[in-house]
């Protein structure tokens, strides 16, 4: 992704100082681009629960990256007994910072794994450097090629079309929520790149706004055209033809093709039904729980701060100000994520192809997950 025609990531190793993780503050998001530095696990922790950086792909590079920063401490650790001791003290503070992605744990338990390789205290860092590495660039090439899957999806409404192809996404699964490309974007930039006309509705996604926040502005770097509409007008605009397909991302996906994302994202597949309007989740086989089967049941949704809901941010003669917008005394129940089940799905876009939305197709492009 460039911003201002420069090329960036969106969490990467300080150039001249490798024991310092860098990554884009996204808070500051559209008015501010602001890098911030993490040096010890703490600190990525604080950027992962606080959500300086977010989305399903990020926050696994950002936990790999954390593992990482925590090997380098544990080198001061007397033993290889006391390093591992550390480094299991760092994967608990990583996994208690949000409970709903799924990568989080995938990127943590894989770290735990390949430094525990390491015979010495001296190697094990290594290892956890060459992982998080790892982590990160497979997260890009597998959301590079999620929008070589999906371009094909949109080059066929196109072909119908006649007219730039209308698409409609919820919260941000774009280049800001992954190490690259993006996984609900990625179609849409590909098709942008190759000479498509497209054009995206943005969900704003309330409470935080990832939509008209961070995707709008990302959107708008890339120079693909864009409305943000309010998260209840997209059933209107699927009811008067206004949106070709639904392309969204997801923060955990059970074997059997169930999916969780950003609270807002059911209503809309049951409008994308109810008008026959193609519903499409793109996601990264990190973001597959292969354990879980039913979501509704199994999937943990998260429960953030009630302030979160009762408040609205935004800025103001430059300056970053908060307002409240519900009465102080009111509660308020502030539920980050919804289950979309399998059957209002009708495909998944995934690095290894697109798949419909069950155990049997699932499988089929992951034969090695098979129990």
């Amino acid at each position: 992704m460039k911003v201002r025609g420069q090329h960036f990531r969106t969490i990467w190793l300080k150039p001249d100082d490798e024991c310092v993780v860098q990554l884009i503050d996204q808070r500051f998001l559209p008015q501010r681009f602001v890098i911030e530095e993490a040096r010890t696990v703490e600190q990525m922790a604080t950027a992962i629960r606080e959500m300086h950086v977010r989305g399903a792909g990020l926050i696994g590079a950002s936990a790999g990256y954390g593992m990482y920063l925590a090997a380098i401490k544990a080198t001061d650790c007397p033993s290889v007994a006391e390093f591992d001791k550390h480094l299991a003290e760092a994967a608990v503070q990583l996994k208690e910072t949000r409970p709903t992605a799924v990568n989080l744990s995938w990127a943590i338990e894989r770290q735990l794994k390949n430094i525990a390789e390491g015979k010495t205290a001296a190697e094990k860092p290594a290892l956890a450097l060459r992982t998080a590495r790892l982590i990160a660039d497979e997260d890009a090439e597998h959301c590079r090629m999620i929008g070589h899957h999906g371009l094909a999806l949109i080059q066929q409404i196109a072909r119908k079309a006649g007219k730039p192809v209308n698409v409609l996404t919820h919260c941000n699964a774009g280049w800001l929520a992954f190490v690259d490309y993006g996984s609900a974007t990625a179609p849409i930039y590909a098709a942008h790149d190759s000479g498509l006309l497209v054009h995206v509705w943005v969900a704003e996604t309330r409470p935080r706004n990832q939509g008209s926040k961070l995707t709008a502005w990302e959107l708008g770097q890339h120079g693909v055209p864009h409305t943000v509409i309010a998260d209840s007008a997209a059933g209107h605009l699927m009811q008067h033809g206004d949106v070709d397909l639904v392309i969204v991302g997801t923060d955990r996906t059970t074997y059997t093709g169930d999916v969780a994302n950003k609270i807002g994202t059911y209503p809309k597949a049951l409008a994308a039904s109810d008008n026959n309007v193609p519903f499409y989740v793109a996601l990264p086989s990190s973001s597959i729980d292969w354990r879980m089967q039913d979501g509704l049941k199994e999937i943990p949704i998260e429960e953030r701060c009630a302030e979160e809901l009762k408040h609205a941010d935004g800025w103001l003669a430059g300056q970053h100000v908060e307002v409240r917008v519900a009465p102080e005394e009111s509660p308020a129940a502030n539920y980050g994520f919804d289950v979309t089940p399998r059957r209002l799905i009708t495909a998944l876009i995934t690095e290894r192809g697109v798949c419909e939305a069950n155990e049997k197709s699932i499988f089929s492009l992951f034969p090695e997950h098979v129990p």
